[in-house]
């Protein structure tokens, strides 16, 4: 883990402790600089759980990727810096049912000075900074208002604004356990992630997307649509939002 190398990549500085003021800043540091994305799937990209692999497409490559990649990564960040940090397995809820088991993969995170926390850099739209794990008071953020809730077999439900996000396993997981699933996500007509593309991140105080071939963007709970009707203006706006440099458009061609 080249540490120096990622941390340039978000824009942060190491902070003196691995402690959850740094937390809070990193949280919140690297959902601004790397998209939660799928372009890969969309550009027959093979994706790879490895550590260097996933080192090499968010640092290096500048890219960003969805919940294994992202998570994955800033796992080994947060360890390399000197927080404790848990791979937990989650599953998704969507149209009122939970998706398969290792659905998404969330992290729990021991500081030096509390803990354990809920980190969560690969869902998309959803807390700018980590929630406290073992609280059951809600939790106000800048992304929602956020409840954890204890299940009747031990896992716990995360809520957004009094919706239930996805269910969290308390084992602990290693990232290739992920595998199966991860290859299910890229490859299955059931997935979401095949039925087209997104790449989004925090904005400041808003949010910024391309889902499709429309530029959404969010401020002050104001959502404003820009149509990207061609390939080169599809093209610039990867690489002005988002700095992802294309040499084609991701989707079928031809």
């Amino acid at each position: 883990m080249d540490v120096t190398a990622y941390l340039e990549r978000i824009g942060a500085t190491r902070a003196r402790a691995a402690d959850a003021a740094a937390l809070r800043e990193l949280h919140r540091a690297h959902l601004g600089a790397v998209p939660f994305e799928n372009l890969s799937i969309h550009l027959d990209e093979r994706i790879s759980l490895a550590d260097d692999d996933l080192f090499d497409k968010i640092v290096r490559r500048r890219r960003g990727g969805f919940c294994y990649e992202l998570n994955g990564a800033f796992a080994a960040l947060l360890t390399a810096l000197g927080y404790r940090v848990t791979l937990t397995a989650a599953r998704v809820y969507g149209g009122g049912a939970l998706g398969p088991p290792f659905d998404h993969l969330a992290l729990l995170c021991a500081a030096e000075d509390s803990g354990p926390w809920l980190v969560d850099v690969g869902f998309g739209s959803h807390s700018t900074y980590p929630l406290l794990f073992d609280i059951r008071d809600e939790q106000v953020d800048p992304g929602g208002r956020f409840a954890l809730i204890d299940t009747s077999d031990g896992d716990v439900d995360v809520f957004k604004d009094g919706q239930p996000q996805y269910r969290i396993e308390r084992r602990a997981r290693a990232l290739v356990d992920f595998t199966p699933t991860c290859w299910w996500q890229q490859t299955s007509p059931d997935s979401h992630f095949t039925q087209g593309t997104i790449c989004s991140r925090l904005d400041g105080d808003g949010r910024i997307s391309i889902s499709g071939r429309t530029l959404i963007e969010t401020r002050n709970g104001i959502r404003s649509e820009v149509p990207l009707t061609s390939d080169d203006a599809l093209l610039s706006a990867y690489r002005e939002h988002f700095g992802i440099v294309l040499d084609r458009v991701p989707g079928p061609q031809g």
